[in-house]
C-alpha cells in the first residue's frame, strides 16, 4: 500500500510525542518499586528489633540495635515501649525519592512499621 505524500513522517513524529510519556511513566514505577522494597525492609527491620526487645534485658538498647544491623536504612528511628506482658517496637524511615525527573516530581516518602510481641525472660 502507498502512503500519501503528506503521511510520511508519522510514526516518527508519533514516537517523538509519545517517548517521554513512556520513559516518565517507567521511571514512576521503577520510583514506586524503591519505595515497596524499602517498606518491606523496614517491616523486616521492625520484627527483628521486635524479637530482640522481647527476650533481652535492655529491650530499649537491642531493638535499636537489632533494627539498625537487620536493614540497610539510613537513617532510622526506633522507638519502643515495654510493659509487664508486651513490647512493641515502631521503625521510621524517611526515603528519598531520588530517581531522574521523577525523583523532583514527588516529595520524600516517610515509612513507618511497627510490631508487638510478648516479652519472654532474658
Amino acid at each position: 500500500m502507498r502512503r500519501r505524500r503528506h503521511e510520511r513522517g508519522q510514526a516518527v513524529i508519533e514516537l517523538a510525542i509519545t517517548l517521554p510519556l513512556v520513559v516518565v511513566m517507567a521511571l514512576l514505577v521503577l520510583q514506586v518499586s524503591t519505595l515497596g522494597r524499602d517498606q518491606l525492609a523496614l517491616w523486616h527491620a521492625v520484627r527483628v528489633a521486635a524479637r530482640a526487645a522481647a527476650v533481652s534485658s535492655d529491650p530499649t538498647v537491642d531493638a535499636d540495635t537489632a533494627a539498625h544491623r537487620a536493614t540497610t536504612l539510613r537513617p532510622l528511628a526506633v522507638t519502643s515501649e515495654m510493659d509487664d506482658e508486651w513490647v512493641r517496637v515502631a521503625v521510621q524511615h524517611t526515603a528519598r525519592t531520588h530517581l531522574a525527573v521523577v525523583g523532583s516530581l514527588l516529595p520524600d516518602v516517610t515509612l513507618y512499621a511497627a510490631a508487638a510481641m510478648r516479652r519472654e525472660p532474658p
